[in-house]
């Protein structure tokens, strides 16, 4: 009623603008086709039923339609809009589960092979950050949406080429990232946001629910915007210190008698010099979602494409010499890198899927899709020798291309047997990454001298570099191939009050080498690992009350086993594959605009090493990482939204070489990690349409090396903003935002994981604008 009197209003006002709370319209970018006022309702007229599998529309009468209406409350109003097909609990083709209270969450998110769970009846610990949420915070990459998740740390500094994560204390690199369910389809150095609805984060191994290696931390899940049922067309302009602008258009439409075809489009530039000394940014993106939505059978196609060039681009692998104090962190504006240096990339990308419901609660699916990543980059890193701040800066070149390719089929049936209700779920998926790369492209000079805070660079047109080869040009280097075949079932009784979820994954996976070398052997295959095992999983979910939701669970990660190296004495010898395994206990609680999620988790992750003892190399050392994380996200009272949580850590090295650093704190794991970030909407009386945002990163210091005697100081990031929400002349909402990153200006170590120093961005401002049509 509050917004049927606010467009009465605004028809009133003819072209005059009304400032808008938050409260009074949602100005979101969820594939709701985008915002508008919401329409006076109206009465449909009366029309005969429709037949089964069959849309009968309301047509008005010939002789009265060529009759002027006497009056504007004599027209005759407009028929009702069909009623898009309502997505079965065993789909997943469409829109993603609805958002929760304040909309920077979803309800629900998409579990791998278990299809489309409420966060509160899963028994996981998972979060899926809306596009409201990254529009209002600006996300330009996944990066930007974990800063508001604890348990997810970047070890990759910001104005690299990549991003990659750290979740629970485990390494997981954007190549890990995962598509719509498909993995090795996303970008695997960055992932930008155009075209995404969703960005999910699921902490804690993934064997069971999507297969693949690696991931034992969490996975990471991006989901495609689609067409909503009303036209979108926004575009948004914005402005980035030094100097980007950054231009998006979204655009959105549905076709077909009952709007069964949708088109979504999303197209981006971005161009200009960053807070970083030297360093500028080009990033161009072109994502579009096509999708049919019939009765039965829903299917999707998307392309997306981008351009990363970076001049200048900061330092990636920098390091510290062993036994010395680690100076502080420079400012985030000093750049180590000299002007020639560069990293260009190109993306591209495609992928389909496609359901058919054989029941109203069995459906049956098949995916697939490709991607190909070109890189060519001339840059350096530094490692510090000395507390001062001084360091020898590197050089690298090594042009490379990524392909990924990726399929799945599988079944999802609801059904009954007696009292016991199940969920039964049967997938099978492949999935290959190959990597093309060869030979050290020589230049001179290698290396020299500079310092992290005073950087000596060189003049343009130093580097001379000998036998350059493009990206395109480099022979095969690597390839993997996953195959697995999954199969779960999840049991309800007392009116799905227990939920128990039993299942497992065999999962066969192959790592081949090949020889890059020029020369006769050029391309022959060098090595081979290729073994197979079985993941079980189990979780279970007491809905203790309506409100109130108990779980557990277990669940395992695979890696392919190590091959022992040549200086070993058992040389040559292929060990099974490495299982890291996960046991999880948590409690969540809805209170209507709120929810609290608390859990209680150990992760057990073996590694490799080769004993200085008896030379004899073996999977015999074992990191362990216990936790507890407290997350927070919803509306507690009308106009205020809150996100955010803590996490502590106890991560520890277990079994380590000869013993030496058993106990040990893990390198790059910080004891406590704290996020929050708000919205406010001011009062309409103070200043309507105003919502003041901030929010507060926290992370504790951490240790460097393996031995604990050298560590890095905690940091504290403070970020606020202010939107501004008003309809425009068009009778469309218009968003201005304004925000400020890193308020103090801090000079950090954003990330001392993998015995890599990652410094933090410096105080970045940025202003938008969001215009609707």
């Amino acid at each position: 009623m509050r917004r049927q009197v606010g467009q009465i209003a605004l028809i009133i006002s003819g072209l005059g603008v009304l400032p808008l709370s938050e409260s009074a319209i949602a100005q979101s970018s969820s594939s709701n086709g985008g915002t508008t006022l919401t329409p006076i309702e109206v009465i449909a007229p009366r029309t005969r039923p429709a037949t089964r599998n069959r849309t009968v529309r309301a047509t008005p009468n010939p002789h009265r339609a060529a009759v002027r209406p006497r009056s504007r409350e004599a027209a005759p109003p407009p028929a009702a809009a069909p009623s898009p097909p309502a997505l079965p609990q065993t789909g997943t083709v469409g829109q993603p589960p609805a958002p929760y209270a304040g909309g920077q969450v979803g309800t629900g998110v998409r579990m791998g092979m278990l299809g489309n769970t409420s966060v509160l009846t899963t028994p996981f610990n998972v979060t899926g950050y809306t596009s409201k949420l990254m529009e209002d915070q600006r996300a330009r990459s996944i990066a930007d949406v974990t800063l508001n998740d604890p348990s997810v740390r970047n070890d990759a500094p910001p104005f690299s080429e990549r991003d990659s994560f750290f979740i629970r204390g485990f390494s997981v690199t954007n190549l890990d990232t995962a598509y719509d369910g498909l993995f090795y389809l996303a970008n695997p150095r960055r992932s930008f946001l155009e075209g995404i609805e969703r960005v999910e984060v699921l902490k804690g191994p993934s064997a069971l629910l999507s297969g693949g290696t690696a991931r034992t931390g969490g996975t990471i899940n991006m989901i495609p915007k689609r067409a909503g049922d009303e036209p979108l067309t926004r575009l948004t302009t914005t402005y980035i210190s030094n100097s980007q602008i950054w231009n998006h258009a979204d655009l959105g439409r549905r076709f077909g008698e009952n709007k069964e075809w949708g088109v979504r489009f999303n197209g981006s530039y971005r161009k200009g010099d960053t807070p970083l000394d030297l360093n500028s940014a080009e990033v161009g993106v072109a994502a579009l979602g096509l999708d049919y939505r019939g009765e039965r059978f829903r299917a999707s196609l998307d392309f997306n494409s981008s351009v990363q060039n970076i001049r200048a681009p900061t330092s990636l692998f920098n390091s510290a010499a062993p036994n010395i104090i680690i100076p502080h962190a420079q400012n985030g504006r000093i750049n180590t890198s000299s002007r020639d240096e560069f990293i260009d990339s190109r993306y591209k990308m495609v992928a389909g899927r496609a359901e058919y419901d054989l029941l109203p609660d069995t459906t049956v699916y098949i995916a697939g899709g490709g991607s190909r990543y070109n890189e060519d980059f001339l840059t350096s890193s530094y490692r510090i020798t000395n507390p001062n701040g001084t360091a020898t800066n590197s050089l690298a070149i090594q042009p490379q291309k990524l392909q990924g390719f990726a399929g799945e089929m599988g079944l999802r049936s609801k059904f009954r047997t007696g009292v016991i209700g199940h969920q039964f779920n049967v997938a099978a998926v492949t999935m290959t990454n190959e990597l093309y790369r060869g030979g050290v492209l020589g230049f001179t000079p290698f290396s020299y001298v500079t310092n992290i805070y005073n950087p000596v660079r060189l003049p343009p047109g130093s580097f001379q570099t000998t036998g350059f080869a493009r990206s395109d040009d480099r022979p095969l280097f690597t390839r993997l191939v996953a195959r697995s075949v999954a199969v779960s079932d999840t049991l309800s009784v007392f009116d799905d009050r227990l939920l128990l979820t039993l299942g497992g994954r065999w999962q066969d996976i192959a790592i081949t080498g090949y020889a890059t070398a020029p020369g006769p052997n050029l391309g022959m295959e060098t090595s081979r690992n290729q073994q197979a095992r079985f993941s079980p999983a189990v979780g279970a979910v007491l809905r203790a009350t309506d409100r109130l939701s108990l779980y557990t669970n277990y669940i395992e990660s695979l890696d392919a086993g190590p091959t022992a190296p040549a200086l070993a004495g058992n040389s040559g010898t292929v060990f099974p594959p490495v299982v890291s395994r996960q046991q999880e206990v948590g409690a969540k609680y809805d209170f209507g605009t709120v929810t609290v999620t608390a859990s209680l988790f150990e992760i057990r992750q073996p590694f490799a090493f080769t004993d200085p003892g008896t030379n004899l190399f073996s999977v015999a050392g074992l990191q362990r990482n216990r936790g507890f994380e407290l997350n927070v996200f919803g509306s507690p009272i009308e106009g205020l939204r809150l996100l955010g949580g803590i996490a502590l850590m106890d991560a520890r090295q277990v079994n380590t070489i000869g013993g030496r650093f058993d106990g040990n704190n893990v390198p790059g794991v910080p004891v406590t990690a704290l996020n929050l970030y708000g919205e406010y909407d001011l009062p309409h009386w103070m200043a309507p349409g105003v919502t003041m945002t901030g929010r507060l990163i926290r992370t504790g210091d951490v240790f460097y090396d393996q031995a604990n005697t050298q560590s890095v100081s905690g940091w504290t990031r403070v970020d606020l903003g202010a939107r501004y929400t008003f309809v425009g002349p068009l009778g469309k909402p218009i968003v201005m935002r304004a925000i400020v990153e890193n308020v103090a200006d801090n000079a950090y170590y954003l990330s001392a994981a993998r015995g890599f120093l990652a410094v933090g961005a410096p105080r970045t401002y940025m202003l938008s604008a969001t215009f609707n049509f």
